[in-house]
């Protein structure tokens, strides 16, 4: 059952916001949306945390953001989780409220390098600052202030979304009793460093990048298209790859005057970077990309789980993940159990690799259901 028709808010912060990096915002603005209703004392809101190139808009239908037209496409309509929340489903909206946000530094509607300088009256451009994870987690504590809500039911993500998910609830053990981190990891792995560095030169390396200072121009596209066939062959498994590549592409399309296509699976990837490169934003991308190339938990840390002993935790492997491999998430379980923590850790069998968290909800709603109570 669907939730139907859904808006993104807006939440502002009309005073400074120090970061990470020494540098300020003088305001910000966090776009959001929830599902649900909240109880009389707040205690069942659920926080979804999105994956690299998520948004805020998690579940249901939205037809359009205000400012972010052109980005939104036909793909961004239908929420990212849909098969995951609402009446029934995994965050079931009948018993939770269920709240996600857009990153600072996205470019769905919070402030990021698209948004306009109050200082220039031009987008940030070049000059949007760095942005840390713990800045994500600061901004987003202070959504959860203005909505009235002191400790998370559950906090959830999947992917770079389930970091920040484990970054919350270390940091600020006091606001979430249980946790849900899915296909994710402690740390920034070589291999992550590798993939994301091939796809920060991609998108720098497009002319017309400019620097990061082309919103009066064309936007790099190609850089964009690149960069999203560099990630993409890390969230589905090749099996299922080529299975799409034979039944929705067909080699029709030129790149070039040297090289024509001349595999379904190079029109099946050509065709997924262009389709991205029409709904983001290259700027955020390599915003959000550096923030998880500066990511790391440090698993070894005695005290990580300090003061966490009220919560629980359920961790999920996906076993055909090649973007964040099983060991990553046992590393998770390891220091959970070390430290005494209540932990369950599901390991799902699918053949759709890490982008079985967005496709395949039955494979984990019975155990989230379990979880939550």
């Amino acid at each position: 059952m669907s939730i139907g028709s859904v808006k993104t808010q807006f939440f502002h912060l009309n005073e400074p916001f120090p970061l990470d990096s020494g540098e300020s915002f003088d305001e910000i603005t966090l776009a959001y949306e929830t599902y649900g209703t909240l109880n009389a004392d707040a205690s069942n809101a659920i926080l979804v945390f999105h994956a690299l190139t998520g948004s805020q808009h998690a579940a249901g239908i939205n037809q359009s953001i205000p400012g972010i037209t052109h980005l939104w496409t036909d793909e961004c309509v239908l929420g990212w989780w849909d098969a995951f929340i609402g009446p029934g489903k995994a965050l079931d909206t009948q018993r939770y409220f269920v709240i996600c946000a857009n990153y600072l530094g996205g470019c769905y509607g919070s402030t990021g390098p698209r948004s306009t300088n109050p200082q220039t009256g031009k987008p940030y451009g070049s000059h949007f600052p760095q942005v840390s994870a713990w800045d994500v987690i600061r901004s987003q504590l202070l959504l959860l202030d203005a909505l009235g809500i002191q400790c998370l039911h559950a906090a959830i993500g999947s992917s770079l979304g389930g970091m920040l998910s484990i970054l919350l609830a270390t940091r600020c053990p006091h606001r979430v009793k249980n946790v849900l981190p899915i296909a994710t990891g402690l740390a920034t792995t070589v291999l992550h460093r590798v993939h994301n560095f091939e796809q920060i030169l991609a998108i720098r390396n497009d002319p017309k990048f400019q620097g990061g200072d082309y919103y009066d121009s064309d936007p790099p596209k190609e850089g964009l298209l690149l960069a999203r066939i560099i990630s993409h062959k890390t969230f589905v498994s090749l099996t299922v790859m080529e299975k799409r590549a034979r039944q929705e592409i067909t080699v029709n399309q030129p790149i070039g005057k040297f090289y024509e296509l001349s595999n379904p699976i190079e029109s099946y990837m050509f065709y997924q970077g262009k389709k991205f490169a029409e709904r983001f934003d290259a700027n955020s991308y390599l915003r959000i990309m550096d923030m998880w190339q500066r990511f790391s938990l440090n698993a070894q840390q005695p005290d990580l789980f300090k003061d966490c002993a009220h919560q629980q935790y359920l961790i999920f492997s996906v076993d055909s993940d090649v973007c964040f491999y099983p060991e990553e998430q046992k590393i998770i379980v390891k220091a959970l159990e070390a430290a005494q923590m209540n932990v369950k850790h599901i390991t799902v069998h699918s053949d759709k690799g890490h982008d079985s968290f967005l496709l395949e909800p039955d494979l984990y709603a019975p155990y989230i259901h379990f979880v939550l109570g």
